[in-house]
C-alpha cells in the first residue's frame, strides 16, 4: 500500500476529531481517497493491472457508502470534505 505511517497520521491530524481518531466518518473517507489517488496515478502508467482495477473499484464503493451515510448524518461535514477533498457527490 502507498500510504506510509506517516502520511496515514498526518490525515487522521487534519480530519479527525480527536488524537488518534480513526474510525470517524471523515477519517475514513479521506484515508480512502488517498488510495484511491495512489491506485488512479499506478493505473496511468500500468493500464492492464487489472486486480488493481477490481481493488480500485471496490475502494470507490466503499467510499460512496462511506460518504452517504455522512450526507444523511452530517450534511454540513459532507459538503466541507466535498471541498476539501475535491471529490465528486
Amino acid at each position: 500500500m502507498a500510504l506510509t505511517a506517516v502520511d496515514t497520521a498526518e490525515i487522521v491530524k487534519k480530519y479527525g476529531r480527536k488524537k488518534n481518531d480513526t474510525g470517524s466518518s471523515e477519517v475514513q473517507i479521506a484515508l480512502i481517497s488517498a488510495r484511491i489517488n495512489y491506485l488512479t496515478e499506478h493505473l496511468k502508467a500500468h493500464t492492464h493491472d487489472f486486480h488493481t482495477r477490481y481493488g480500485l473499484g471496490r475502494l470507490v464503493s466503499q467510499r460512496r457508502r462511506l460518504m452517504n451515510y455522512l450526507k444523511k448524518t452530517n450534511l454540513s461535514v459532507y459538503r466541507k470534505l466535498m471541498k476539501e477533498l475535491d471529490v465528486r457527490g
